[in-house]
């Protein structure tokens, strides 16, 4: 049961670790004077917008939100989010 277990944590890290990376190239991609028409960006943009949109509505309902923010935030937060989810499967499979 151990070895399911640990099987499962160890899928699960791999895939949010997938996701960061994909959230890292999304945000370089954002700096750079690239057509969102290619493929692959359309790709990045299909994958990493349903993660980012909902923390996005929520920045911009908090009191730091707005329509005149220059910088979005919302990458940030998905990283600290992963973290936590990351972090609180690791504490939980320690538990078993």
């Amino acid at each position: 049961m151990n070895v399911l277990i640990n099987a499962l944590f160890n899928t699960l890290s791999i895939f949010l670790t997938v996701i960061e990376f994909i959230l890292i190239a999304r945000v370089v991609i954002s700096w750079l004077p690239i057509s969102k028409d290619h493929p692959a960006i359309e790709f990045l943009y299909t994958i990493t917008e349903p993660i980012l949109s909902p923390i996005r509505k929520l920045i911009q309902k908090s009191i730091f939100g707005g329509k005149g923010m220059m910088l979005d935030f919302s990458p940030l937060i998905a990283f600290l989010i992963i973290d936590f989810i990351n972090k609180f499967l690791r504490s939980f499979l320690e538990r078993i």
